[in-house]
Parts: C-alpha cells; structure tokens; sequence
C-alpha cells in the first residue's frame, strides 16, 4: 500500500495518507483496448433507404403479353420507373440498383458492427493499471521530453491540500509552480497558439496541449481555465492514459472516492492482478 505525500499550497509536506489504488501492474495492452473503446467515434454510413424511394419494383410489371409490361422491347430486367405514359409507349427509367442514376450504392458501410464492450473485471483492472501508469516517474517522463533530464520534488502521485480549490487563478499557478518546480509546470498548464501550415483553413486555427488534468472529489467544484479539471466519479481512463501518462494532481477527496468507486465495483469482480513475468 503505498504512501501518499499531501502537499499545501506553498509546496510543502503536511501530511500522509495511504491507499492501494496506485499498487497496480501496468499492462499497456490492457489501457490501451479500453482507451479505444471510450473514443467517441463518428458514425458513418449513408441512409438505410438511399436509393430506394421509388417505387420502381411496383410501376413496371415483368408478365409476358401483357399491356404495360416491359417485354418484347428489347430492355433489361433491372428495376424501372415509369416517367411518361403515351398509348401503349412508355418512358421508362432505371431506378434503385447501384449502376443508374440516383440508385443505391453497391456495398455502402453499413452500422451492424456493435461498440466493443468490456467486462467488468477488465474495467476495474485496466483503471487500476492506469492508475499505477500517471503514478511512475519514468512513464511520465516517456510522455513529456521536457522532463527528460529533470524530476520532481515530491513522489508521484500528487496529492494537494482542499484550500487549492478555493484558490483564485494567479494564486492557484503560484501554487502550482511551487508544487511542480519550473520544469513540470511548463508542460502542466494549457498553452494556444497557431497552427502552422494548411490547418488554419480547415477549421482548425489553433492548436492546444493538454496540460495537467487537476481530479477532485466527488462534491468538490473549481473553475479554473488553463487546466483540466473532472470529478472523480467521471474519470476515464481515455483522461489520464491516453497516449502515454498524463500529468495529474489529486485531492485528498477524490483519492477516497477513486477508492470507493473501485472497490465499490470490485466486490463481485474479486479482481486480482496477475503476477509479472520475470
């Protein structure tokens, strides 16, 4: 069970607490089926009945020797719709199939493959391997290479004092500066500029990072711009694991309600995590 430094707003150690959700075995595998499975993902494919809204099966009749049929007129089979009736001479169109105008497409993409799901077990474990992932030195600085040749003044994970919340803008990066050293905090607060290149015609004039990701108790607001902040009971794993370990800071309060949320979900899985390969 690891040891958790609580952390004030000068940077300063006031206290420990204990908790085993950080305890996990890292299986990237694992993250990174889930993380692509809580992509949003845009549905494509075309309209169920596109290019079939004529009645082109019901206008033409196929019976032989009779009037208004297509026989004896040296014509395809394929289905038709009638556009003028003069007499005994008719107009007729293709319509539906995919080789005439304004019929259907042949194979289109169509929506009869399901969203994945994952099981509960693998939920509970793929989050507590996330977990354990934002919680090594080394896989954050994989993630960040302006941390390459330098660390942090305190074991990871981050837990601050509440009085953070309460905190005003200016205040609260003070804090934050103090908490992370110079380094750290470069790549923890949200930084926008321009984008280069043919972007900027394409809707997309401005290019952001992420910066840190500030997770607070399941009743605890702040409204801070320039970082992320989410309650705990809506935390995923696409937030903090996601290409790599993301920076993140922690309330005392949502560390309990992490460790409610899983263990209130792990009561029936009775998940135990395999043992390294040595």
């Amino acid at each position: 069970m690891a040891k958790l430094q609580i952390l004030d707003i000068n940077g300063n150690k006031i206290g420990e607490m204990t908790s085993d959700i950080f305890d996990g075995q890292i299986r990237l595998d694992i993250i990174q089926k889930i993380v692509e499975t809580e992509k949003e993902r845009q549905l494509y494919a075309p309209f169920l009945w596109a290019g079939m809204n004529s009645s082109a099966s019901g206008n033409v009749k196929h019976n032989r020797h009779v009037w208004k049929t297509d026989r004896g007129k040296g014509m395809g089979r394929f289905p038709k719709k009638r556009m003028s009736d003069k007499g005994d001479r008719f107009v007729w169109v293709g319509a539906i199939i995919p080789g005439v105008r304004g019929g259907r497409r042949a194979h289109p993409p169509k929506l009869l493959r399901a969203d994945l799901k994952i099981n509960k077990k693998e939920q509970i474990f793929g989050m507590l391997s996330a977990l354990a992932l934002i919680s090594s030195q080394e896989e954050i600085k994989k993630k960040y290479a302006r941390l390459n040749g330098a660390g942090f003044k305190f074991n990871l994970p981050l837990v601050v004092d509440e009085k953070m919340l309460k905190l005003k803008s200016k205040e609260f990066f003070g804090a934050l500066n103090k908490i992370l050293g110079d380094d750290a905090f470069e790549i923890a607060v949200q930084k926008k500029a321009v984008r280069a290149g043919k972007g900027k015609m394409r809707g997309r004039t401005y290019k952001k990072n992420a910066g840190i990701l500030f997770i607070v108790g399941n009743n605890q607001d702040i409204k801070i711009s320039g970082i992320d902040t989410i309650k705990a009971r809506d935390l995923k794993m696409i937030d903090i694991a996601a290409n790599g370990a993301r920076l993140a800071l922690f309330t005392e309060q949502a560390i309990k309600d992490l460790e409610s949320r899983i263990k209130g979900k792990n009561e029936k899985a009775e998940i135990k995590p395999k043992a390294s390969k040595k």
